[in-house]
């Protein structure tokens, strides 16, 4: 069976987590998009972790771990996640690496540093991690497979065509000195000896464990409203955060994927710039944003401070739809255990019109939230087992939220760790 975990927001919902979770009955879990410029907190038996690239199940000897041909794969980042797991007493984790995935090469991170820099004020808050850079070759066709690591006449040939265009831009718009196209041989050819023993034909893996009756989980990065179709365009990332993709990014059939796990934060946040309609500011973000998550809601990648705000039902209904999602988990109800009574934004105002329905970004950017307010349960709901042993008001706003999303909520998370679970 083959199932994925995605967000329904902006990212940071707690997909990690769950993935971790899940991974306790999983064979494989495949990373299907992004890279390592967002994180997942992981809070486990080994301690807490902040994932990049590693897809989150890595914690268990039974799992195997595939990064597959939609990721956009940083070499140094999984050797220093793998390396940072093993030396905290991690087993080493059995990992697998499609040979069609594209390598985020050296020069997109410096484009993308460069393009922020000249942005200014109008920039897009990128991590700097090298994606835009990285999925615009992609789709440019004038990207690094796995596969041609191994073949260095292609290698060098590749290397002085995309050069002859890079360095152009580098030295007469950002006014940089061209690539020294020697150390990225040198450093193409460290990149091969470190994956070698990883690549192979994942998707041929895959339709083959699909077959076998294997458990797969496929693990999305960010959210629904980062996605570039369906998203707070242009304010998104660079490749498609839907369930949907993940048989692409994966290489699946499509109606293999039975389930959809979308994960809905019991308020709002988010990283990076964009609109953000229910966003909270000054004391009372403080107050929300140093109570959330595990230790405050601070980026895993960048350590950024999130933005935060009270949950969105307009948004998450539409980014629950969006990815065909057969059950939802709602994470992080813990920390809404100090306020009195807990607005949730259940409509927009746009110029004068009341709508339930997301809009495209240019109307977006008018709304105004309507709030509807729940009273709220004033106490720690950490260690609760039962939804039956949950506070009454507490079960009042987790079925108001179903309700108003239209998904049953299947699993409620009240703290980090990985049993800090409810089954519903």
């Amino acid at each position: 069976m083959v199932r994925a975990v995605v967000g329904a927001n902006w990212g940071d919902e707690g997909k990690g987590k769950i993935t971790d979770m899940l991974g306790e009955t999983s064979d494989i879990i495949v990373r299907f998009q992004g890279g390592s410029n967002a994180g997942h907190t992981i809070v486990n038996d080994y301690g807490k972790f902040a994932l990049h690239i590693l897809p989150s199940g890595v914690f268990y000897n039974h799992t195997t771990s595939i990064i597959g041909n939609g990721v956009a794969f940083s070499v140094p980042a999984l050797f220093k996640e793998i390396n940072d797991l093993v030396s905290r007493g991690v087993p080493k984790p059995k990992i697998l690496v499609s040979d069609r995935a594209q390598i985020v090469m050296p020069y997109h991170i410096l484009f993308d540093e460069c393009e922020e820099e000249r942005l200014g004020k109008k920039s897009f808050g990128s991590t700097k991690s090298g994606i835009a850079p990285f999925y615009s070759d992609k789709y440019s066709k004038i990207g690094f497979q796995v596969s041609e690591l191994f073949d260095d006449e292609v290698l060098k040939e590749h290397i002085a065509r995309v050069c002859e265009q890079k360095d152009i831009i580098l030295q007469h718009m950002y006014h940089k000195d061209p690539i020294d196209q020697e150390a990225l041989l040198q450093t193409l050819h460290e990149y091969r000896d470190m994956v070698a023993p990883y690549v192979c034909d994942t998707a041929a893996f895959l339709q083959n464990a699909v077959k076998e009756g294997k458990n797969i989980l496929l693990e999305g990065q960010l959210g629904t409203l980062k996605d570039p179709d369906f998203g707070i365009y242009p304010m998104v990332t660079s490749s498609s955060t839907l369930a949907a993709y993940g048989a692409i990014g994966a290489g699946i059939p499509p109606y293999e994927i039975k389930d959809i796990i979308a994960v809905v934060k019991a308020y709002s946040s988010a990283v990076g710039a964009g609109e953000f309609v229910s966003e909270l500011h000054g004391e009372e973000a403080d107050e929300l944003r140093n109570r959330g998550g595990d230790g405050g809601e601070f980026g895993a990648t960048t350590g950024r401070p999130r933005r935060v705000g009270w949950l969105d039902t307009v948004a998450s209904k539409y980014g629950v739809r969006m990815q065909s999602a057969t059950q939802v988990a709602l994470t992080v109800l813990d920390v809404l255990g100090y306020l009195d009574e807990i607005p949730v934004c259940t409509a927009y105002d746009i110029e004068g019109e009341i709508t339930t329905e997301f809009p495209v970004t240019t109307k977006l950017k008018k709304a105004k939230p309507v709030f509807t307010k729940l009273p709220g349960w004033k106490c720690d709901i950490r260690g609760i087992k039962k939804y039956e042993d949950l506070p009454e008001n507490c079960r009042k706003y987790i079925e108001f939220v179903e309700k108003e999303i239209g998904v049953k909520i299947t699993m409620v998370s009240n703290g980090p760790s990985r049993s800090d679970i409810i089954y519903r």
